[in-house]
């Protein structure tokens, strides 16, 4: 099982957003019992990523947090959702 970490400015509004998107995309390509889910504030990254495969956030992010950042403002806008969940969908290895 993968763990997917979704962060944003407060770790309630957009992180919700763009988490409930990729839920439904991990579903339609028949991935939801291979993911596991997080969602905290972005200041809140540094001890909470280490626990997971993968961070997504709706914010430009520099710090290394020891595990891959993708930025997923896509899944706010709606426009390049399907090509970034085929990155992520790589990073994890599924």
């Amino acid at each position: 099982m993968k763990k997917i970490l979704v962060a944003c400015g407060a770790g309630v509004c957009t992180s919700t957003v763009a988490l409930q998107k990729l839920k439904t995309a991990m579903e339609q390509r028949g991935l939801s019992n291979q993911v596991s889910y997080g969602q905290c504030a972005v200041a809140d990254l540094g001890m909470n990523a280490k626990n997971y495969d993968l961070v997504i956030t709706t914010s430009k992010v520099t710090a290394d947090y020891g595990v891959p950042v993708v930025f997923g403002l896509n899944f706010i806008t709606g426009i390049g959702i399907e090509p970034l969940v085929d990155d992520i969908v790589k990073r994890l290895g599924l």
